[in-house]
Formats: C-alpha cells, structure tokens, sequence
C-alpha cells in the first residue's frame, strides 16, 4: 500500500468513526432529553418517553395537557384491532385515548410529519390522533400495536398522505395497552364499553 492509500484509508477511517458517533450523540441526547410520563389508569400503569429532541411541538403540546391534568379522568376509548377494523385496505392496530371531559383545549397544532422527525410508528409509538386536515391535531392520542408503517409520512392510511404525528413511544407497560385493545366493545363498532378509565396522567418523579 502506497503513503497515498494509507492516507486515504486513515482519513476514511476518522469519517466514518465520526460519523457512528454523531449517530450515537445524536440517539443518547434524544433519550437524555426524554420526558418520562406515567399514564395511570384501571388497567394498570403505561410508562411514556415523550421526544423533545425530534418532535418539539408535538412533545410540548402533550406535556401541556399533561401538565394541566387533562388527561386525569379521561379515557382509553377507542380500539382498532382486526375484528373491528373497518378500513380493509390499510388495516391498523391501535388504542386511542382523550382527555378528560370539562377539561380546556388549546387548540389544534401543526403536523410534525415523520418524515422531517425520522420517527415512525412502530410498536408501542405514541402519536397524535387527527381529523381529516393535517393540522388538526390538539389533544386525543393513540400507542401502536405492533408496526404501522401506514400511518408515516407517504402512508396510505390518509387519503392526503400527511401520516400522523410521532412523538414518543411506550418503555412499560405494553401488556397493559394490548389489554386495553382487548377489552369488550359496542358491537359493530371500536368504541370500548365501558371506556377504560385514565385515574392520572403525570410527568414521572425523578
């Protein structure tokens, strides 16, 4: 090997070492700047990290319902799983939750799309439920049954494509949410009957 090429290969080197470790910098600082949130509710205890690093907007305006106690009262009380999936083409599977009633809203926000967040909806992924315009999302959210790639950026689960947006993702309590999804509901429909109750919903202790 010529000085040249041994060169070229220490230079290649030193790139590519940087580069896994702005990868690596870039993954710890998102779980470092995580917001930890414990969902409490008559099913048992689901434990959120909220992203603020990769969807800023989405994070904050779920801390603020959280903040507020919002969600303290409300309700899991939707279910898409296959035998009430009505969507045939683009099947998902999720569980949907809303604040609790009397409690204020501020309104909708912007869609942080996945493809400018780099998240996606895997399982256990939290994200923002909406109506049929991009940025009409304010408070309703829904955690993911296994992967739902129909639901990013591109997905066919939006006629307009927008997707939904990610902001976070369960790190306990799953089999709490699979039992949620579960539960009994209104025959012919996903609405759960009864609703599972949300006792509280609060940033985690240190």
């Amino acid at each position: 090997m010529t000085n040249g090429m041994r060169r070229l290969a220490r230079v290649l080197v030193f790139v590519l070492g940087a580069s896994a470790v702005g990868s690596h910098m870039a993954a710890d600082q998102a779980g470092a700047l995580a917001v930890l949130v414990v969902i409490e509710t008559e099913k048992g205890r689901i434990d959120l990290a909220v992203d603020r690093v990769r969807a800023p907007l989405t994070a904050e305006n779920f801390l603020k319902y959280v903040d507020a106690g919002a969600y303290d009262g409300g309700q899991f009380q939707r279910t898409v799983r296959p035998d009430t999936e009505t969507n045939t083409t683009t099947p998902i599977q999720v569980v949907q939750a809303r604040r609790g009633r009397g409690t204020a809203g501020f309104g909708p926000i912007a869609l942080e799309r996945t493809s400018m967040t780099g998240l996606s909806h895997r399982d256990g992924v939290v994200s923002m439920a909406r109506g049929p315009a991009p940025d009409s999302a304010s408070s309703d959210f829904f955690i993911c049954i296994g992967d739902q790639p129909s639901l990013d950026h591109g997905g066919a689960r939006n006629p307009d494509g927008q997707g939904f947006a990610a902001f976070g993702r369960v790190v306990a309590g799953m089999d709490v949410v699979r039992a949620i999804q579960a539960s009994p509901v209104q025959t012919g429909t996903q609405t759960l009957a009864p609703p599972i109750r949300i006792v509280r919903v609060a940033r985690k202790a240190p």
